[in-house]
C-alpha cells in the first residue's frame, strides 16, 4: 500500500522532534523510504514540506539534512507564541462553537481532577489538546496551522519542566475557556497573554553541543538502520 506524502512527512517530523535524527545529519532518501516503508518520491515532497516548515534544510553536497536551530531562534519562537495564542483565544471567543465549548470544557475536567489528585504524568499531554483545540476554536485554519507548527518546534528545541503548581494552571485554562464561553474576546485574550508568559518560564533550551552530537551520532545511525518500518497511518499525529 503506497502511503500518503503527509502521513510520511508526520512521520519524519516526530522522530525530528524525538530527536531519532540528530541536528545536522543527514536524511537520505534511501534510507527514510526503507524506514517507512515507502517509495522515495513521498519521502521526497515530505522533505520539501518540512524544508518549508525549517525542520530540514537543504546543503551543498551533502543534501537533505536536519536542520539546527540557533538559540536565537529558539527564543524567538516563544516570542511568537506569545503574540498568537492570545490572537486565537480572542478569535476563539468570537468563532467557537458548541462541540469546541464541550471539548475544552471536559479537557478543564480533567486537568483539574489530575492536578489535584498529582497525577501529572497525563497532564503535559492534556495541555497539548487544550492549547489544540482552543487554536481550532479560533475558526482560522491558517492560525490553527501556525500555532500548530509552533507546538511541534517548541517541542524540538525545549524540555518543559513539570509546572510547581499545575492546580493553578488548570485554573487558568478555565478561567480562559469562560471567557471565551462568554465571547469575551479581549478577557480570552489577556487571560491567554498571561498563562503563556507564564508557561514560558518552564521551557528549558535543549540545544545539543556538537560534542554531543559527536558522541551521538553512531548510537543514533544505528537505531535508524535498525528501525525498518512501515508507517502506521492509523497512529500517526495530524
Amino acid at each position: 500500500m503506497r502511503i500518503p506524502a503527509h502521513s510520511v512527512c508526520t512521520a519524519i517530523r516526530d522522530d525530528i522532534v524525538s530527536g531519532v535524527y540528530e541536528r545536522g545529519g543527514r536524511l537520505t532518501e534511501e534510507l527514510l523510504a526503507r524506514r517507512y516503508g515507502v517509495s522515495r518520491v513521498p519521502v521526497r515532497e515530505a522533505l520539501r514540506t518540512l524544508e518549508a516548515e525549517g525542520f530540514v534544510v537543504t546543503r551543498r553536497h551533502a543534501g537533505a539534512c536536519v536542520a539546527e536551530p540557533t538559540e536565537q531562534e529558539a527564543a524567538d519562537l516563544l516570542e511568537i507564541r506569545t503574540l498568537l495564542e492570545p490572537l486565537g483565544a480572542a478569535r476563539a471567543a468570537q468563532r467557537r462553537t458548541e462541540a469546541h465549548l464541550k471539548v475544552l470544557r471536559g479537557l478543564v475536567r480533567l486537568g483539574q481532577e489530575r492536578s489535584r489528585r498529582g497525577q501529572s504524568e497525563d497532564l503535559r499531554s492534556l495541555g497539548g489538546w487544550f492549547h489544540e483545540t482552543l487554536a481550532q476554536s479560533s475558526g482560522s485554519p491558517g492560525l490553527t496551522a501556525l500555532l500548530t507548527q509552533l507546538r511541534h518546534k517548541i517541542a524540538w528545541m525545549y524540555v518543559v519542566e513539570t509546572s510547581a503548581a499545575p492546580v493553578e494552571a488548570w485554573a487558568e485554562h478555565a478561567a480562559i475557556v469562560d471567557a471565551v464561553a462568554r465571547g469575551d474576546a479581549e478577557r480570552a485574550r489577556s487571560l491567554t497573554a498571561a498563562h503563556t508568559e507564564r508557561a514560558t518560564a518552564v521551557h528549558r533550551l535543549r540545544l545539543p553541543s556538537r560534542g554531543d552530537r559527536g558522541r551521538d551520532r553512531d548510537r543514533d545511525r544505528d537505531r535508524v538502520r535498525d528501525s525498518q518500518h512501515a508507517v502506521n497511518t492509523v497512529g500517526l499525529r495530524h
